[in-house]
């Protein structure tokens, strides 16, 4: 009787033993991406933070940007200079801003996201301190072209932020964080309405160099982006970072293993039998030991002409040239037009009315205060109507706006048609720096939002030739047609993008992706 009731034990505990191998194997059968994290765990302390430290380096931008319109005006007048060197000014930043966007955006995807935006931000820093130090015009423009070149490192934020926000709210919070780029505006606007009429423009250049070097300040506390670490095969380091959030959002990450978004792919394309033994060397080893093999080691700008991406980065390419032009534009062609001393002078000589500078500060700020209800109107449309539709309708909006500044208004006038097309030139561009990385996989989501951001940079360095050479060339009704067709033409190019992003989840790799000549 004894020796029965023993075995039975022994057969309990056997039987006891398969189900907890059985539940276990089951377990690690589990998988999770970075995107089911975020999802799980939602928006929360951590990504406030993030949100933060983004934000300080988008004011950054905006101030470095903005002052462009208070400098110029000054440094012409105090060193008589010509509208062309004046205007060189500010196509010497952006042409650094092409060199730095494309250079920073493989440097991120290659090294990471942090590593990218640390290093534009002592560009940055660095270069806007020593601009306020420049002894002569020639030192001016060579420190004002390592500040642009350090600016062009600002698409690599706006991407590593895009990694941490959970899909569904994508879009709203990604404009929530383009409003601190309206903050940055309107700081500088205040800031060149204190310091010019008193301390000077040496000063405004100081003050404005400072956001950046708080970037530099806080740098270790700003995380690597898991999607980045766990595409580069790095996961046991994603999920570090992913239990961090956890931890400070007080959520519960999803239960199984973690995977990139290419690893699920390939597992559902393997037969049964395959993917019952990938999930167990995962459970083993914690990772995909295949991770890179499947996938392209680096990024490149080729990659961006693939048939899965040309169409998508072609039409980006040309937007986001009209969207730099028309903003920056508008914004020279602001200070331009409000200028008291402004006279039309087709031989391009400096004369004496010309020797100081009359801004008028009240009005600039006045319609750097536009980009708010910009920022507040690309929110409420960007998730409810989509990104293509949201974009084409503000362009189109942006033109009408414009058209009467064709011929000569009343001051009256100016001010109100100006502050309706900084509205709608802003929301564009709020949204077009969301759309853009959505529509490229991480392997090249730096790279192509980098290059594509640069080629905007071509816009910003013609654009001090028409709001700034050409008004004051008394050609100011062509000056405005040009912007009119300009903004016209990215309006029309925004309709012809092959797809929506909006509520779409973010892919890994361009293998991921249907070649875009099927989706239209």
């Amino acid at each position: 009787m004894g020796d029965v009731t023993h075995e039975n034990e022994i057969r309990d505990n056997e039987s006891h033993k398969n189900v907890t191998h059985e539940n276990e194997t089951q377990e690690s059968d589990e998988e999770f991406t970075v995107d089911d994290a975020l999802v799980a765990m939602g928006f929360g302390k951590f990504q406030f933070y993030l949100l933060a430290y983004a934000g300080m380096g988008w004011i950054a931008e905006a101030m470095e940007m903005m002052l462009l319109s208070f400098v110029g005006p000054a440094v012409q007048a105090e060193w008589g200079l010509s509208s062309n060197k004046e205007s060189m000014i500010t196509t010497v930043v952006f042409f650094g801003m092409l060199i730095g966007a494309y250079s920073w955006g493989i440097v991120s995807d290659k090294f990471g996201r942090r590593n990218g935006f640390f290093i534009t931000a002592i560009f940055t820093s660095t270069a806007g301190f020593s601009s306020a130090l420049a002894p002569n015009y020639t030192a001016l423009i060579i420190f004002r072209f390592f500040v642009g070149l350090g600016l062009g490192g600002g698409p690599v934020l706006s991407s590593w932020l895009l990694e941490f926000i959970p899909a569904p709210r994508r879009g709203t919070w990604m404009s929530v964080f383009s409003a601190f780029w309206t903050i940055g505006t309107l700081l500088e606007a205040s800031l060149a309405w204190l310091v010019m009429p008193t301390l000077g423009w040496r000063w405004l250049l100081a003050f404005s160099a400072v956001p950046s070097a708080v970037l530099l300040i806080f740098y270790t506390t700003a995380p690597e982006s898991p999607r980045y670490l766990c595409r580069k095969g790095r996961a046991d380091e994603a999920q570090e970072i992913l239990e961090r959030i956890a931890r400070m959002n007080h959520a519960e990450l999803p239960p199984g293993v973690l995977v990139s978004d290419h690893q699920v792919a390939k597992v559902a394309e393997l037969p049964s039998e395959d993917a019952y033994l990938l999930s167990q060397n995962k459970a083993e080893n914690g990772t995909s030991d295949g991770l890179d093999s499947n996938v392209p080691k680096e990024a490149s700008v080729f990659t961006l002409l693939s048939p899965q991406l040309l169409r998508s980065t072609l039409l980006l390419w040309v937007v986001f040239i009209g969207n730099a032009f028309s903003y920056y534009g508008l914004v020279l062609l602001t200070t331009e037009l409000s200028n008291k001393n402004n006279t039309c002078n087709p031989n391009d000589a400096p004369s004496e009315s010309r020797k100081t500078v009359d801004v008028n500060y009240r009005d600039v700020f006045i319609t750097s205060i536009a980009e708010f209800p910009g920022l507040l109107l690309s929110a409420a449309m960007v998730d409810k109507i989509g990104r293509k539709m949201s974009m084409a309708s503000m362009f189109f909006l942006c033109c009408l706006f414009l058209l009467p500044l064709a011929f000569k208004q009343s001051g009256s006038l100016v001010t109100p048609l100006l502050f309706g097309a900084r509205i709608c030139i802003t929301a564009t561009f709020t949204i077009v720096y969301i759309y853009a990385p959505e529509i490229y996989p991480t392997s090249v989501r730096a790279t192509g939002v980098g290059v594509a951001s640069a080629m905007g940079r071509i816009g910003g360095m013609t654009c001090p030739l028409v709001a700034v050479s050409l008004v004051h060339g008394c050609h100011r009704t062509a000056a405005i047609l040009l912007f009119e067709a300009i903004i016209f033409v990215s309006g029309v190019c925004v309709l012809f993008f092959p797809f929506e992003t909006s509520g779409r989840e973010l892919t890994d790799d361009v293998s991921d992706m249907k070649p875009e000549v099927e989706l239209t």
